[in-house]
């Protein structure tokens, strides 16, 4: 069986915060506001994968009003829902993702994305795709308050009917 999930996640930026994106430290004057490190591509990911899986959203399983969710690395967020997947027979097929940002410029830190993220979704680098596209001036991202990731992923998992 396979399924496909679609994630989306926004944040906006803000002083005194590290920029993390698809568990990668991004050399960048801002970071991103959230309850967690607020990477937001780990985020669109874990909402693809549990929507994959019929198993809710990112903020069910790690609600904003949790502290133990405070400042929380969002790759051990992700650790803990391919636990799930694995529990259900659930693997990833491939992870397709877009960063959408006017600054700051991806291209250096796509390949170490693609290469955080294969580890982590247990999967070869060769499945994974990032990309970075701006937002041609428009808008809240277009005006550099932000950016936003989406996340497609395929999960292959048991044979049965749903």
């Amino acid at each position: 069986m396979q399924r496909i999930g679609f994630g989306f996640d926004s944040h906006r930026f803000v002083q005194g915060r590290p920029l993390v994106l698809g568990g990668v430290r991004i050399d960048h004057a801002l970071g991103l506001a959230g309850h967690s490190d607020a990477d937001a591509v780990i985020h669109a990911i874990i909402d693809a994968i549990l929507g994959a899986m019929g198993e809710g959203d990112i903020g069910q399983l790690f609600s904003d009003t949790d502290p133990r969710w405070k400042d929380a690395d969002s790759s051990q967020l992700l650790k803990q829902v391919m636990a799930l997947a694995a529990k259900n027979a659930f693997a990833v097929g491939n992870c397709d993702v877009t960063i959408i940002t006017q600054e700051p410029k991806l291209e250096p830190y796509k390949e170490p994305m693609r290469d955080k993220l294969s580890a982590l979704l247990n999967v070869d680098r060769g499945c994974i795709s990032v990309k970075a596209k701006t937002n041609e001036g428009m808008g809240w991202i277009g005006k550099g308050e932000g950016l936003a990731a989406l996340a497609a992923v395929l999960m292959v998992g048991p044979d049965q009917k749903t």
